[in-house]
């Protein structure tokens, strides 16, 4: 795992070296047992086993640590994820996918800080990383003392990380609502409440997480948002986006990294499994934060159990839904914009260049869901000629994608005012945005029937 080189000038996610050196360990072998419980990568120590992953009983701790850790190294190395001038905001929800991605994050930030102080000349400067957590107790029926001891265990786990410093950020959910008003916590659970369907409250919470995380960002100065989305969970996802009618904007969520939003996001453990991960977490002894919640029959739990059930029956099920739903065509928006920064090595810019997208490979889109931020299919935007209506709830409902107006949006007409009304400020400016540009596609639509400036009316 550690850069070896002595002359090495560079931290590991930016090492001048071909991105395929970075590559997770093969198995060497295509039997899925391992009968003389070796380990089938250095042959001299006994096979860790017990987690259900794909290499369950092949690797030993130190190679199956390893192993993990090459599958995040070349997500970052091979997207040009994280570069020397970057500044990285962990998203830490305190379970064990955002607490490896914290870890696997502060790693190579830690071994860019030795080569940085080992360097004559200090040409790459070392990327800073902080660290959010997002308290959703104002929605959540999350007892005090338990958000109280699991705040404790976050601030424990960050500051007992080596140097450098990582700054923690702890930021209550209503903090999306501008902090003038100072009744944003009222407003967000009026909101909350009127979205009585249960999968649409966890999917407009999710909504309102990603304000506060771009909120955050934005306001500290991050250029990168890191979460841990694994495998596991983005298999999931494919299945309940599905369900739910969401098979146009599907293939902006799944990939490595989403720009769409004002800050990047990037997800380092898209090819990690949620077993190894909880393995990792068992063998290193990473602390975690589980809160308790209750039962649910929202179709995001419903797709999750089935999930798991299949990947009891054949532990490369979760890889196979992700695999197919790959083939999907991206949008434009899932790479990292062009790196012009001088101070950024070549070979990553070099990398960069190799592995994104072309532009025949990928979709553009101009029209997203101010709520959910998905982008919308020429179907779904609306045609403003034929509208009698002019109130600013109507617009935002016809702006909203098809998932949002069943799942989250009030059926009762007189509750869209009030709901619109208590939105927070982004969504509201997106629907305004979202409405000028439907506006400019129809002018562009009835260009040739318009008179220009110098035509005299007849």
């Amino acid at each position: 795992m550690a850069c070896n080189g002595s002359g090495c000038q560079s931290g590991s996610c930016y090492k001048d070296e071909d991105a395929t050196s970075n590559q997770p360990i093969k198995s060497e072998e295509t039997d899925s047992t391992n009968p003389t419980n070796v380990c089938i990568k250095c042959k001299l120590n006994d096979a860790v086993s017990g987690y259900g992953g794909i290499d369950d009983g092949r690797f030993c701790a130190d190679c199956f640590k390893t192993n993990l850790f090459g599958k995040f190294r070349f997500a970052v190395t091979s997207n040009a994820m994280i570069t020397p001038t970057d500044k990285v905001l962990v998203a830490f929800s305190g379970g064990p996918s955002s607490r490896v991605a914290l870890q696997f994050v502060h790693d190579m930030q830690e071994r860019a800080q030795r080569n940085f102080d080992a360097s004559r000349d200090r040409s790459l400067p070392v990327f800073g990383v902080g660290v959010v957590f997002i308290d959703e107790s104002a929605v959540l029926s999350i007892p005090s003392s338990e958000m109280e001891e699991a705040v404790e265990v976050i601030r424990e786990v960050v500051s007992c990380l080596a140097s450098p410093t990582k700054e923690l950020h702890i930021v209550p959910i209503e903090t999306v609502y501008s902090s003038d008003s100072g009744d944003g916590k009222e407003r967000l659970i009026k909101v909350m409440n009127t979205v009585t369907d249960p999968t649409g409250r966890e999917d407009m919470l999710l909504c309102m997480r990603m304000l506060a995380l771009q909120k955050v960002a934005s306001e500290c100065g991050y250029n990168r948002i890191v979460l841990g989305s694994c495998i596991s969970r983005i298999a999931c996802h494919v299945i309940s986006a599905t369900v739910k009618g969401q098979g146009y904007s599907l293939p902006a969520d799944i990939q490595y990294v989403d720009a769409r939003w004002e800050v990047p996001i990037v997800l380092p453990l898209r090819d990690c499994f949620a077993q190894e991960i909880n393995m990792l977490c068992h063998l290193d002894g990473l602390k975690t934060v589980k809160f308790s919640t209750g039962p649910c029959s929202s179709i995001n739990r419903l797709v999750s159990s089935f999930v798991s059930l299949l990947q009891e029956e054949n532990p490369s099920r979760e890889s196979t839904i992700v695999r197919t739903a790959g083939k999907l065509t991206p949008f434009q928006f899932n790479r990292i914009p062009e790196i012009i920064d001088g101070n950024v090595p070549l070979a990553t810019r070099r990398r960069q260049k190799r592995y994104n997208l072309k532009s025949n490979e990928s979709v553009s889109s101009e029209s997203f869901c101010p709520l959910c931020n998905s982008p919308l299919n020429k179907s779904e935007i609306v045609d403003w000629s034929n509208m009698d209506s002019h109130r600013n709830s109507d617009s935002f409902y016809n702006t909203c994608c098809s998932s949002c107006q069943f799942q989250i949006l009030p059926s009762d007409s007189t509750l869209i005012e009030q709901f619109y009304m208590d939105l927070p400020q982004p969504m509201v400016s997106r629907a305004k945005q979202a409405s000028y540009g439907n506006l400019s596609l129809l002018r562009e639509q009835i260009q040739d029937f318009l008179l220009s400036d110098g035509e005299d009316e007849k």
